[in-house]
């Protein structure tokens, strides 16, 4: 115990940075769990559109959108997302929806966004559309 004293009096910035990103580990951890939004996997998102006619947003830019999207899924434009503008969702608003991005970090802004303006099932994928391209499952273009 004496020896890591040493070590983070004499490298303090190496010690600052190190208990900072364990305070961001953390909080990352305990967001997750308390958020409203949960994380649904590859198979979950395929039982929720085959059974419950989940709808799919994809909130990836429109370059991103033609090279490859998961099959039914909506694009959501990036002036729609800037604005939060959901109107011409107003009628799926009973249906689980499940917000797509690249790597699932950027979804989850669009979802709670989402599920405060009144959407009452708001999924993201986790591990966005390289979870679901790196599990072979197909491709729109």
């Amino acid at each position: 115990m004496d020896q890591l004293i040493e070590f983070a009096s004499n490298n303090i910035i190496l010690a600052g940075l190190w208990v900072a990103l364990v305070v961001m580990l953390v909080y990352s951890f305990v967001s997750g769990l308390t958020s409203s939004v949960k994380e649904v996997g590859t198979h979950e998102l395929t039982q929720l559109v085959n059974k419950q006619d989940a709808v799919i947003l994809d909130a990836r830019s429109p370059k991103e959108f033609k090279a490859g999207h998961i099959l039914g899924a909506r694009q959501i434009k990036p002036e729609e997302l800037k604005q939060r503008d959901f109107k011409k969702l107003e009628n799926q608003k009973g249906k689980p929806i499940i917000v797509v991005c690249a790597m699932g970090n950027t979804a989850r802004p669009v979802a709670s966004a989402m599920a405060k303006d009144g959407f009452s099932d708001v999924r993201i994928l986790k591990g966005g559309m390289n979870s679901w391209q790196s599990a072979n499952l197909p491709v729109a273009k």
